[in-house]
């Protein structure tokens, strides 16, 4: 029995004890492999943290680009007014005036005179509204009627459509009868001589021509401005009742002596103003004119 215990007792041989545990312990290490390449992802497959990374990179790049182009826009935008252009000055007080670098109404010059000056004006789109004050300069009454044209100018309309600004900003009579007469130039107000209204518009991009898109608010209305020629005449500072009317009789006694061209039958004044409101007064350009017709011999 003693030699049988020590038999049993005495170990294994080296070969029987590296063998057994390579037979056994090698399915398991490959099973476990196996399974980390399972759960483990594909090589070049980003991690879910590298995913995340990546996301956010991509936002700030293309946040930083909006943000780039919008800073461009905005520094365009502010060259217009602060790089403005300047019309030929006939006397100082028009050396001083300045306008912004906007788009305009299209017109060309048929006479030039030291009190004022003839122009043909070409075609143009207008949206305009009637103002709720009586008078065309008051400052509330101005206010909201030209809101409610820039909602539409810059997307209260049926294309949801940002527009740009154009210059000047008329104001305009409406003759007695009713009858809207054509203005000039991106805003325009005119009054009715029997009911003391007026109104203002603004002029549209040229680029749109007829398809503009339809305005939103059922005040503002859209309509063709027909080729005229007009005499005009400048001035600075702001603009005033008093001052308009004081001017425009002016204008019509100069025309009065004119050989080629004489005033249109029912001629209402309109007013033209380039700048906007934070502009130093001596430095604003605005115009104040007169509808003719060339003399017929």
């Amino acid at each position: 029995m003693a030699f049988v215990c020590r038999s049993f007792s005495l170990p294994l041989p080296p070969s029987q004890t590296t063998q057994k545990p390579r037979l056994s312990r090698a399915p398991v290490v490959s099973a476990l492999s196996n399974e980390e390449l399972r759960r483990a992802p594909a090589r070049g497959t980003p991690s879910a943290l590298e995913s995340r990374v990546s996301l956010v990179l991509a936002l700030v790049s293309q946040a930083t680009t909006a943000t780039q182009r919008r800073l461009e826009e905005l520094a365009e935008e502010t060259a217009k007014y602060a790089l403005p252009r300047r019309y030929e000055a006939r006397n100082f007080e028009e050396a001083l005036m300045s306008v912004p670098n906007l788009e305009t109404v299209k017109y060309r010059v048929l006479k030039q005179t030291e009190q004022y000056e003839i122009r043909e004006v070409e075609p143009y789109y207008v949206a305009e509204t009637t103002m709720p004050s009586r008078n065309g300069f008051d400052f509330n009454g101005a206010s909201q009627s030209f809101n409610v044209l820039a909602s539409y100018l810059f997307g209260k309309n049926t294309g949801n459509e940002q527009m740009e600004m154009t210059t000047p900003v008329y104001t305009q009579k409406v003759e007695s009868s009713g009858k809207k007469m054509d203005m000039t130039t991106p805003v325009i107000t005119k009054r009715s001589s029997d009911q003391e209204k007026w109104q203002m518009s603004f002029v549209m991009p040229s680029k749109y021509g007829s398809n503009l898109p339809l305005p939103k608010d059922q005040s503002v209305t859209i309509k063709e401005v027909r080729k005229k020629i007009v005499a005009v005449t400048a001035f600075s500072g702001f603009v005033t009742d008093e001052d308009v009317s004081r001017r425009e009789s002016k204008l019509r006694e100069a025309l009065k002596t004119d050989l080629e061209f004489q005033l249109k039958d029912g001629a209402l004044v309109e007013v033209a103003q380039f700048n906007p409101p934070f502009t130093l007064p001596f430095t604003r350009r605005n115009e104040i004119a007169l509808e003719v017709e060339r003399i017929t011999k």
